[in-house]
């Protein structure tokens, strides 16, 4: 049976979670050999994924558990280098499961490509005709790409406008037309660019102007998805806070980064830090969601926080993420890379719908942690605490002595590499 709930997860060793992963009986013995392997990506798929290959650089990945989203179980995986993300993840998703757990949705797969056009006789004119034939555009990208359509895809509308039409600019004059685009499970990066290139010749036929660049957009503000949490403050009290101070200060780091780019900034890369590890782990394009998603923070001219929170009438602490998520199921690297497709097994999504609200689920619970975090302890209790053993490592020590050296810096709080230098000079002595 499939659960994310695992108490004692984080105490046990490698090899018996393994083992029990193993004992889910979700991977075959060729995902298990990739994915316990010390090269889960074998250079000679390295080698054909991307050019001038020397190498592989494994990130860790861990799972992210207890994590219930629209009454279904997740145990998340994320690819991620920095301490403390996946524990804060799993705690804050305990919480929210006590408090009946993540409701998400998300809204169709409608992806853009762009095509520019340039040096029309008559801008407007030329706009109107686009307009007018519309339908025929329609036609001719889904003509390039029908199997897409096939699977219940397609271009599905068009639209124009035109970028610098005030004659005092000190940019170019040119018409964008917007293809929207229904990539079904897929990303849809090579659809797209194969659609909106397609459509080129017929563009500067209809428009009298020369198409230069004819692209996606990554900031697909048609394919969004949207999560969302009520928790009542006793779940969010700790030994030194009531939950009503737990959830007011929440309530006032959300407002500093609502208010304060400087803050927004910080405050959105926490969110990012936990949507990054799932985007990566399950094979998608992470730098193209960063971009769709920072971009959807400043669409009202100002650059915010990705998330709001709120209290109700009944004084539970409210919190919603909602962003562009720009990824698959299929294509690209998601069933090439072996660990990938082991993600995807992992999290039995049935579509890129459904891995979207787990994604933007895994970034609410990520920003809610840290600043849970930052309205109590502070930061760097929690987060130093995990990152000893990495300190320890970087001061050379090795096998049982790491787990010895980071208790003594957790229990001196001096985490710090000249201390824990000092300590294995100490054990070694």
């Amino acid at each position: 049976m499939r659960t994310s709930r695992i108490p004692g997860f984080y105490n046990m060793t490698v090899e018996d979670r393994r083992e029990l992963l193993s004992n889910m009986n979700i991977f075959t013995e060729e995902d298990t050999a990739y994915l316990f392997s010390n090269e889960p990506l074998p250079t000679t798929t390295a080698d054909n994924m991307i050019e001038n290959v020397v190498g592989t650089f494994p990130l860790p990945m861990g799972l992210g558990l207890n994590f219930l989203i629209n009454g279904k179980e997740y145990a998340v995986p994320m690819a991620i280098e920095e301490a403390s993300v996946v524990a804060s993840a799993s705690h804050i998703a305990k919480i929210v499961r006590n408090a009946g757990g993540f409701k998400t949705k998300a809204n169709n797969r409608i992806m853009i490509g762009q095509i520019q056009v340039v040096g029309c006789e008559d801008v407007q004119t030329a706009k109107e005709t686009i307009v007018n034939e519309k339908n025929r555009l329609i036609d001719e990208a889904n003509a390039a790409y029908p199997s897409l359509v096939n699977r219940g895809g397609g271009a599905e509308d068009v639209n124009v406008r035109i970028l610098n039409e005030d004659a005092g600019s000190k940019y170019s004059q040119m018409l964008i037309l917007h293809i929207y685009i229904n990539t079904c499970d897929a990303m849809g990066a090579n659809i797209i660019n194969t659609m909106v290139e397609s459509l080129a010749p017929t563009v500067e036929n209809l428009t009298g102007g020369k198409v230069y660049l004819r692209i996606l957009s990554n900031y697909p503000d048609r394919c969004l998805a949207k999560a969302r949490c009520v928790i009542p403050p006793e779940l969010l009290a700790t030994e030194k806070f009531s939950g009503q101070n737990v959830r007011d200060g929440i309530i006032h780091a959300y407002e500093f980064a609502a208010s304060d780019p400087y803050r927004a900034v910080t405050h959105n890369k926490g969110i990012m830090n936990g949507i990054d590890p799932v985007v990566i782990a399950t094979g998608n394009d992470w730098r193209a969601v960063e971009a769709g998603a920072h971009a959807y923070a400043a669409r009202d001219g100002h650059y915010g926080s990705m998330t709001t929170w709120s209290v109700d009438d009944e004084g539970n602490l409210i919190g919603e993420l909602e962003l562009p998520m720009a990824i698959g199921t299929v294509g690209g690297s998601t069933h090439v890379h072996p660990v990938s497709r082991i993600a995807h097994k992992l999290l039995n999504v049935d579509s890129a719908q459904e891995l979207a609200q787990v994604v933007v689920a895994v970034g609410l619970a990520q920003n809610l942690g840290a600043l849970k975090a930052l309205a109590t302890d502070g930061i760097q209790k929690g987060h130093m605490a995990l990152h000893s053993r990495s300190v320890a490592i970087t001061a050379g020590a090795t096998g049982e002595m790491i787990d010895v050296i980071s208790r003594r810096l957790i229990e001196e709080n001096e985490i710090r590499v000249g201390k824990a230098k000092e300590l294995v000079e100490e054990y070694t002595k």
